[in-house]
Formats: structure tokens, sequence, C-alpha cells
């Protein structure tokens, strides 16, 4: 077993990654351990076995030392392999075993990003045994020169991308003979030659070259340099095209390495390098938390209405549900909230979960369904559903006012705190109709319910927040900084991290007084959607809350509970 550094003139080429910036890991700063494996064989599986270790430890184009041992197999070294690689069983007789050069090449290796010709058969039979023999597998990141060089090397330079032929395309000064240090040595000019290629496309970092894709086309890496003035930090970033139109919003932890992703990453979105293609420049909004740019994203979208971003364009268009307040009260799908004493379930963000919401209530509670305006005492004419025990019709006078009230009561009471009738109701209804073989039937109810009680939930979990004229909150987030948050009305009004040496209290009092003002209003203060990613916030681990005006609550016994069973889609009724 060897390990040793090299002398100066067996240097390999690496001009080429000289004076990269510093997005991400800069190339020329990667220690990389090339690796090769000689084995029995092809396959762990088939009770295969490494006859031979040997890697080059290289970084910025200097090799930092090689390591080269035989591997006793313990078994015969089959005579096609001996053939093919030189390697005989006299050879590793008296070789360490696994055991022992396994611990000695991941010592070596320790700190570096592997790269291996081929990395999922040689890193795959090194993992194996480090199972096989107890031993703890390094979080290495790992380099195929295979997966890359299709991406880089043309059918027209080379028929294949085994070794031997990439060597040949590269000039490597190692001939591959299939012993490890060779073959590990022929793979760094490899690796050497690849990176050289691609640093003139704008591939100077670790992470650009491990996503490097072919399908990303040239006039979309020049724009790189639209992320060049964006700073590594949390935030939201937006697209916009020659007429400084908003293309898209999107929000990222490091707003440089994202932005430049689009750029240099494969773009699996069709929609999305279209876009890329029309962007002209990009801006850059830094946030002090992540909660606070992944409202402003929202809070963006709203606003510029960007033609590729799918999701949260239209706010908006929304439905609710309504109890009316009147003599005979009736539900109804509305679009936005009036001071009228009313009740409302929402909002949904379809209007056809809000009719399936609609059609559940309707399917357990004989409240009329006609949208006439009836007096205390109407006279008219019942409809069909009436007679199908659908409706306690009060239009023709069948049901007294303090009977249809109790009915109303109910409904109030499902909607808003306890939705067990409703629940139970329909369940009856399910194994009935699964009883009877008709499926789809009960799937549409099924489905019915399920609309209802996410909508329920979702109501019941905003409410009290909406209510709340001011929450203050604060958590260690993951890099052991203290976010606090200003909430007022279910809308974010203040974001902050307190700064290192500063009195906590002091800080929280000035954000509070820099907070936003808002105004106690029937209509939400804040999209459903920004005020549901505050309230995932404030239920993480770790909150403290600083400071409650208000009542903040939830029912224990509301809709949140039948979450699990009916929020998710159900493929089947079964009885």
């Amino acid at each position: 077993m060897t390990t040793h550094a090299p002398e100066a003139a067996t240097r390999p080429r690496w001009e080429d990654q000289r004076g990269f910036d510093d997005l991400g890991r800069a190339l020329h700063g990667v220690t990389f351990c090339v690796v090769d494996l000689e084995t029995t064989g092809g396959s762990v599986g088939d009770g295969d076995r490494i006859t031979e270790i040997g890697a080059v430890k290289v970084r910025g184009g200097e090799v930092l030392g090689e390591f080269q041992t035989l591997v006793n197999p313990h078994q015969p070294i089959p005579a096609f392999i001996a053939v093919l690689t030189g390697i005989t069983s006299a050879m590793v007789a008296d070789a360490p075993r696994i055991g022992s050069a396994l611990p000695a090449f991941l010592e070596f290796a320790a700190g570096s990003v592997l790269v291996a010709h081929n990395a999922r058969f040689d890193v795959g039979f090194l993992q194996h045994f480090a199972r096989e023999e107890g031993l703890a597998w390094p979080d290495f990141e790992v380099l195929d020169t295979v997966k890359l060089a299709r991406h880089v090397v043309s059918r027209e330079e080379s028929r294949n991308h085994k070794l031997s032929s990439l060597a040949r395309v590269f000039g490597s000064a190692t001939t591959p003979n299939h012993r490890a240090l060779a073959d590990a040595r022929a793979t760094v000019d490899v690796l050497h030659g690849l990176i050289g290629r691609l640093g003139g496309l704008g591939v100077h970092t670790l992470e650009e070259l491990q996503s490097y894709s072919s399908k990303v086309a040239a006039p979309q890496r020049r724009k790189r340099h639209l992320a060049d003035h964006l700073p590594h930090a949390p935030g939201v970033y937006l697209f916009t095209d020659a007429g400084s139109r908003v293309l898209y919003v999107g929000t990222s932890k490091d707003l440089r390495k994202r932005v430049r992703s689009y750029f240099t990453a494969s773009e699996t979105r069709s929609r999305i390098g279209e876009m890329v293609r029309l962007a002209e420049a990009v801006r850059g909004i830094e946030c002090a938390t992540a909660l606070e740019a992944e409202v402003r994203e929202l809070r963006l979208i709203a606003e510029h209405k960007p033609p590729y971003n799918r999701r949260s364009r239209h706010p908006e268009k929304v439905t609710y549900l309504k109890l009316t307040r009147e003599a005979w009260p009736r539900l109804s799908l509305v679009r936005r909230i009036a001071d009228d004493g009313a009740d409302y379930v929402g909002p949904f963000s379809s209007r056809g979960a809000a009719e399936a919401s609609l059609a559940t209530l309707h399917e357990v509670f004989p409240l009329r369904q006609c949208s006439d305006r009836l007096g205390r005492s109407p006279s008219r004419s019942a409809c069909a559903l009436a007679e199908l025990g659908r409706c306690l019709a009060p239009c023709d006078g069948s049901v007294d006012p303090l009977t249809y009230g109790a009915v109303v009561r109910q409904v109030r009471d499902a909607v808003v705190e306890r939705p067990e009738e409703v629940v139970e109701a329909v369940e009856r209804k399910l194994a009935a109709l699964a009883s009877e073989e008709r499926f789809e039937e009960a799937a549409l109810h099924r489905d019915r319910l399920a609309a209802f009680i996410r909508a329920a939930a979702r109501t019941q979990r905003l409410g009290p927040l909406l209510a709340c004229p001011e929450i203050v909150a604060a958590r260690r987030e993951d890099d052991g900084r203290w976010a606090v948050h200003v909430v007022r009305h279910g809308r974010l009004a203040a974001a902050g991290v307190i700064p290192g040496g500063v009195d906590a209290g002091d800080y929280v009092a000035g954000l509070r007084a820099s907070a936003e003002t808002v105004l106690p209003s029937l209509a939400p203060a804040a999209t459903a959607e920004e005020s549901e990613r505050i309230l995932a916030w404030l239920e993480r681990p770790g909150i403290r809350l600083v400071e409650v005006e208000g009542e903040w609550t939830c029912p224990v016994t509301g809709a949140g509970r039948h979450l699990d069973r009916w929020g998710p889609s159900v493929t089947r009724v079964t009885t």
C-alpha cells in the first residue's frame, strides 16, 4: 500500500481553472479524489470482490498525492480477469484484506469530492464493502466523468465514452491499462479536459459542474452575468424582459446561486426555459428571513401576475361559502365577505371545491336552496326538493321559524366548530352506496366531503389568526439566529433577525414600532395563502410567543382532526 506526493513535473494542466469568481465552490479550490478499482467481476451481488484500489488526489490542477494497494479478495481471480488486468491470485496472496485497505483509502480521500469513470460501479463496490466491514461511509459528493462526458464529448469526436477513448480525445499522458492507479491517472486528465471545456461555457463552480447539461443552450449560458450583482442572501428574485415586464418571481435562500442555476443547470420545465430566453434582467430583493421571502413572493406574484408563474397569480379569484343572515337563511357562494353578520367558510381557491362543499351540506341539512328572498310569512308553492324531503319548504309554510332556526344552528355549528354531524351522515351514505357496489357515486360523495373538511379546517385555523390585532413571535432558526415576526390580523407586518450583541427586548420593541399598520377590516388583510404560510411558521417547534393581543385559539373538536382521514384524496371506497 503506497501513498506519495508527486514531483512538480507530473502536475496536469489546470490553466483553464484560474481566476474564477466566488460563486459556490470555485473548482480551483475543490479537492478531488479520483478513484478506480479492479475487481474479480462486475457485480457485488454475484460475490465479486475488490482486487486493487488506485486513487489520485488533486486540487487546483496540482496532484496532492496518490494511493495504490492490491487487495486480497480471498477467492480465486478468474482467468479472464487476470488476462485483462494482469493481476493474478499469486500477486494478491500477501496483499492486505479489504478490512485494512478500505479504511486506509477512506482516510486518504477524506474531505474530498470522489470522482470516478462510471462512479456507480466504483463507489457502489466501496460502499458495499464499507457496510460489510461495519465502516461508516463518509458523506462524499460524487462526480461521474462518464455522465459528464456524454454532455461534452460528441459522437463525432469519439464513438463512445470509454475511458480509453476519452483519454485519447484529451491527450492523456497515461494510457489506461486496467490497473487501478494508471486508470485513475488517466481519469484525472479526462476530468481536467472536461472542466477546461466547460470553463468556456461559464461552468466555474462545483455546483455548476454537478448540474451541467448540454440541454442548456449557449445563448442561455451567456446570460449568467445577470446574476452577478445579486447577493448571497435569502430573498426574492424577479426576471424581467426587455420592456421591464415581470416574467417570473421566485424565492431562494441564496439569490445569486439560485438565479445563476437557471443559466447553467438543466431546466426540465419547458415554460421556464422559454422564460429564461426572454429574460433581459433579474432584480433581487433581499429579505431578513425565509418567511419574509415567501410572503414577498406571494405579494409580488399577485401584483405583477407574471406569465410564467402558475400558482398564486389571482388570489382575488376566490369563492366563499356563505350562511346568510335573513328570515329564512340559506347557503350561497359569494366572491367577497360583506358586513352583514353572516357566517363564511373559505376562501376556496376554486369554485368547483366550493360547489362540492355546498353539495355536501345540502345532502345533510334540508335548508332551502332557492335564491329568492323570503318574507317572514311566505305563501308560495313548494319546489321538487320539498317533495324529495331535501328541503323544509319554508316557502309554503311547511316549517315554523323555530324548527328551521334549529337546523340553521346545526349548519353553523358544523362549519364553525364541529363537523361530526356532516362526517357521520356522509359516512353512512358511503357505506350504503358501497354495499350496493355503487362505487362511482360513493367516490363523488367522498370527494365532496373531503372538500368540505379542508375548507372548514382552513376557516377554523385562519379565523382566530385574522382576528388577532397583533402576534409577535420569535424562533431560533437553523443558523442559530433569532428570527422575529410581527403579525397583524393575519398579515406579516414586520420581519427581522436580532443582531448579535443587541438587547432582544429593545430590538423587538423597535421592530413593532416600525411594523406596518394593519387596521381591522371585514375583508382579510392578507391572502389566505399568506396567512397559511405565517400560521405554518407559528406552529413550528421552538416558537416563542413574545406578545399576543387578542385571543388565538382553534376548536379542539374542529374539522382539523378529520384531515388525516378526509383531507387527502382517497382512491377507493371499501366496505
